[in-house]
């Protein structure tokens, strides 16, 4: 049997489908961690992207945050986390956060930025405050460039979220780890296969969310009552 055949074999035996280090338990782990991740960064970067976005300005500071944000190395972050911070889940959780923060900020402020002036000024002309401006108006027609943003973010958590198992006993990379450790191959093939399968659902799905929301979002049925008003 060759080592596909042997990891296909992995898989489908009963025994790693129960316990505590089985595949239902490591794949909510993983699953759990992307998500919390995801929330911590988009906290910090769709304000942000969207605020800078409205304001119209700070192109270049976008350009230098995102740029430094992904060039830094994430196992090389995870490593001097986790030297600083101790093995556990804190420091793989403040790697993948920084890793997901450019897409997000850049996907909010493109989306923003990118509207047409008139949208803004007419509502302003409205009597909308900035702030209503920006979530009545501006938000709804940015959603789908926000959702690619969100897409992409969430891809890289997902699989980079294998080097979690690195200094914390979670997520699917305990079997990429462990089938190392051991020279366990079959394992370490089964559990990239997980990771690939996890990840192209994942995409399947945002993307038809983002589909959705692209079809959705009608342009003139949005900026036409608010001109009209304005006049």
């Amino acid at each position: 049997m060759n080592l596909f055949g042997e990891a296909l074999a992995w898989l489908v035996d009963p025994a790693h489908w129960s316990g505590s280090g089985s595949i239902p338990i490591r794949t909510a782990e993983h699953l759990g961690l992307t998500a919390v991740a995801l929330l911590g960064a988009a906290l910090l970067a769709l304000p942000a992207g969207a605020a800078i976005g409205h304001a119209r300005r700070g192109a270049a500071l976008v350009g230098g945050i995102v740029g430094a944000a992904r060039a830094l190395p994430t196992l090389g972050l995870l490593t001097l986390l986790a030297l600083a911070l101790g093995i556990g889940i804190e420091a793989p959780l403040i790697a993948l956060i920084i890793l997901a923060i450019p897409s997000l900020f850049a996907g909010a402020y493109s989306g923003v930025q990118a509207i047409d002036p008139a949208v803004p000024d007419a509502a302003a002309a409205i009597g909308m405050t900035p702030w209503q401006v920006l979530m009545q108006a501006e938000l709804p027609l940015a959603l789908p460039v926000i959702l690619g943003g969100v897409r992409a973010a969430t891809l890289q958590i997902v699989s980079t979220a294998t080097l979690a198992a690195y200094v914390a006993d979670v997520g699917l990379g305990r079997y990429l780890f462990a089938g190392l450790k051991t020279r366990d191959y079959p394992q370490m093939l089964a559990g990239a296969l997980l990771v690939v399968a996890l990840t192209l659902a994942i995409d399947l799905l945002l993307g038809a969310m983002q589909r959705v929301a692209s079809r959705r979002t009608n342009h003139t049925a949005l900026i036409h009552p608010i001109r009209e008003a304005a006049r």
